[in-house]
């Protein structure tokens, strides 16, 4: 079992001002034995690779995890027997800053972390073979040598000299007697965890479309925006830099990453460094290069310091990564606008699922928990998500401060209690254990949370107004054709009304799991803050909700402010709404989520639909006509070059809306489900799957002249009801 021992290359750490190289680490020992059982545990803060006999065994990128070490230091386990040898055998590690030292995140105060510190690894090997055993632990024996990486940041990139490179260092028969010993490290104060997410691996490999010359350089042209890194192939003479600037979007044909950094005098590095890969040639030879510890969210590369010779197709491709994680549920339709939609949900979440659901690829690279919570309903429909958010349910749980309070981004080195959070973005903490109980019938999940969720509830009654209501947080984010901030419902309405949703789905779990006091609670809290809703923010006689616009009436309706008999009345005035505004959507965030959903509830399935899919601005259908192939986290018009990301998850839920409301496959629970599809007029078929733990369920229907075929197949286990208007 590996010991919280940890060494390090030197006292000194990489900043902006001051580049220090990535250590290498290796420690070189004999084996009398064949070995039988062979063992190496890791922790490497912040990001590792691992070499057994040159051999590079490490699960994937950016291992072991992203963490706030002040939390866990998470550990990966290996199985090494079959690369061990009688003889000389050597461990070879490449260490990289990752979380330990993520200067480039001054914006959220990570280069202020009470953690921050030179990276560092523990380790132990433990072999078995003949009755013998031999057991080595990272200690100052290892040896330590510069790489060739002369600059990583997990936001920034890296660059690399391979002027630098240590031919034969992670193999036996390499002499260093030239290497330094290790140091003795600080121990980190986190609990040592063993990593159970699944890791970063590459999942496909993209060609270039296009390159063009510009007066910058070359701008290769990927095709789609997406996440991961670039691979160089190049022949060059000695001595040349070449520089690869990753970004998004182009103005007037032209590179452009403005819209992924912050223009601020104080984070001026963004200019420098933002995106940004740095090789230097050895010469001589075909040399082919991948950054180890950082990422990127890009569409377009521009690259520089090539000539028009070595400015091919071939000079690089792009390597897609993102959490390995098996795709669930999936939707089609005879709409190809629809199924176009429906990939670049897909797309905007993977190139987002890197351990845990991020904001963006490049720019931020943070776990939101509104983002994540948002996105929850949609993204346990699409992956098997359950090992990944319980892993980072674990941290958020570690985030949450001494009076129940949560940051807006888990890691935080304490950024995001004061501004970022709130009730619509702490929900995460309620949300993702529902969606894996309801879609997984995961219980253990709900007892993991429970304390926590409690302890929230708590705190968040110390936060009511005097009328009972709550209004301390973000509210219902980036509202169309607004600022992100300048919303139409009020915050004490997304806050009492998600008070109240997280209350209601806490009581459920509660009684699930038999915690009946706990249960009692949560719906008490439930009904109180309903009440408190109906008293100050409902217009009774009108059924109006406070602010009058599109979110407050969808968001009222999907969550049950409205008593039954109430319902009919306040949807006729989010019609209204909705016609005022030709036929379009003006919600922020939180509406979004709900609006289309409420639609197809009172049988207006073909205005959610022609809502979505048109291809006047604002609709999701505009985003084609501007040429996005990911999700913008906001809705603007073409060309307008704000600064915003645009490959966001968290605008995705309409694939839930494909999968539940056009094809009608709806889960009840992880044994059953409901087939409720909206006959969308103009579609001739429309069909989706979904993996219960229990088997597949699929649900296909198609127009036949004026009536319907539906068929449905269910894995046996499972139980399904029809309900057809």
């Amino acid at each position: 079992m590996i010991r919280k021992k940890f060494i390090k290359a030197t006292d000194t750490y990489s900043s902006f001002d001051n580049h220090v190289n990535a250590p290498y680490l290796r420690r070189s020992f004999d084996l009398d034995f064949v070995s039988e059982i062979a063992q190496v545990s890791i922790c490497g803060l912040g990001f590792y690779r691992l070499w057994i006999n040159g051999k590079e065994i490490t699960k994937g990128a950016l291992a072991p995890y992203i963490s706030n070490p002040d939390h866990y230091c998470y550990y990966d386990v290996y199985d090494v027997a079959e690369w061990l040898v009688q003889g000389e055998n050597v461990i070879g590690v490449l260490l990289g800053n990752g979380f330990m030292n993520s200067f480039g995140g001054a914006v959220w105060d990570f280069d202020k972390a009470d953690w921050k510190g030179a990276p560092r690894i523990a380790l132990e090997l433990s072999v078995q073979g003949k009755g013998k055993e031999l057991v080595i632990e990272a200690d100052q024996s290892f040896k330590v040598h510069p790489s060739p990486i002369i600059f990583d940041e997990l936001r920034m990139g890296e660059h690399y000299d391979a002027n630098l490179e240590v031919v034969g260092w992670n193999i036996p028969g390499f002499d260093d007697c030239t290497w330094e010993n290790a140091m003795l490290a600080e121990t980190p104060r986190g609990e040592l965890k063993k990593c159970d997410a699944e890791p970063i691996c590459v999942q496909k490999i993209i060609k270039p479309v296009s390159v063009t010359k510009c007066e910058d350089g070359y701008l290769y042209d990927f095709g789609v925006n997406t996440a991961g890194v670039t691979e160089l192939n190049v022949s060059a003479e000695k001595g040349q830099e070449i520089v690869l600037w990753h970004g998004e979007l182009l103005d007037e044909g032209k590179f452009y990453n403005g819209n992924i950094i912050f223009d601020r005098p104080e984070f001026s590095y963004y200019h420098e460094y933002n995106q940004k890969t740095v090789y230097i040639t050895s010469g001589g030879k075909k040399e082919r290069y991948i950054p180890s510890f950082t990422y990127y969210g890009f569409r377009y590369v521009l690259v520089q310091g090539i000539t028009e010779e070595q400015a091919t197709l071939e000079l690089l491709t792009a390597l897609v990564m993102n959490s390995d994680l098996r795709q669930i549920g999936n939707f089609e339709c005879s709409d190809e606008t629809a199924n176009t939609l429906f990939e670049m949900v897909k797309r905007s979440d993977l190139s987002n699922l890197y351990y845990f659901p991020t904001d963006c690829p490049h720019r931020e690279k943070n776990g939101w928990t509104g983002d994540a919570s948002l996105s929850a309903d949609h993204m346990v429909l699409l992956f098997d998500v359950e090992k990944s958010w319980r892993e980072w349910l674990n941290n958020i749980r570690k985030s949450q401060n001494d009076v129940g309070a949560l940051p807006g981004i888990v890691p935080t080195a304490g950024w995001g209690y004061d501004w970022g959070n709130g009730p619509c973005w702490d929900s995460v903490l309620f949300n993702l254990p529902y969606m894996l109980y309801k879609y997984r019938g995961n219980k253990e999940v709900i007892v993991e949370n429970a304390h926590a969720m409690m302890r929230y509830l708590e705190y968040i009654l110390t936060r009511r107004n005097s009328d009972g209501t709550v209004s301390i947080g973000l509210g219902d984010w980036v509202p169309v054709g607004k600022a992100p901030d300048q919303y139409d419902a009020p915050l004490a309405l997304t806050d009492s009304i998600m008070v109240m949703d997280i209350a209601g789905k806490a009581a459920e779990m509660f009684e699930a799991v038999g915690y009946e006091r706990s249960a009692r609670f949560a719906e008490g809290v439930y009904q109180d803050m309903r009440n408190a809703i109906r008293s100050n923010l409902l217009d009774h006689e009108t059924m109006e909700m406070a602010g009058k616009c599109q979110s407050s009436q969808a968001l009222s309706l999907y969550y049950g402010v409205f008593e039954e008999g109430e319902k009919e009345k306040a949807f006729q005035h989010l019609l209204k709404y909705i016609h005022q505004n030709d036929d379009s959507f003006d919600c922020g965030i939180q509406g979004m989520h709900v609006l289309f959903h409420v639609l197809s509830d009172f049988g207006q399935g073909d205005l959610a639909y022609r809502m979505i899919t048109k291809k006047e601005y604002p609709s999701y259908g505009y985003f084609l006509e501007c040429g996005e192939t990911t999700l913008p986290e906001s809705f603007v018009r073409k060309g307008v070059l704000e600064g915003a990301s645009h490959n966001h998850h968290f605008q995705g839920d309409i694939g839930r809306w494909f999968m539940t409301r056009v094809a009608g496959l709806c889960v009840v629970d992880a044994t059953h489900v409901e087939i409720r599809p909206d006959f969308i007029s103009g579609l001739t078929y429309a069909k989706a799957h979904y993996d219960l733990p229990a088997g597949r369920v699929e649900v296909y229907w198609e127009k036949l002249g004026e009536t319907y075929q539906v068929k449905v197949s269910c894995a046996e286990g499972i139980e399904y009801k029809t309900f057809f208007s």
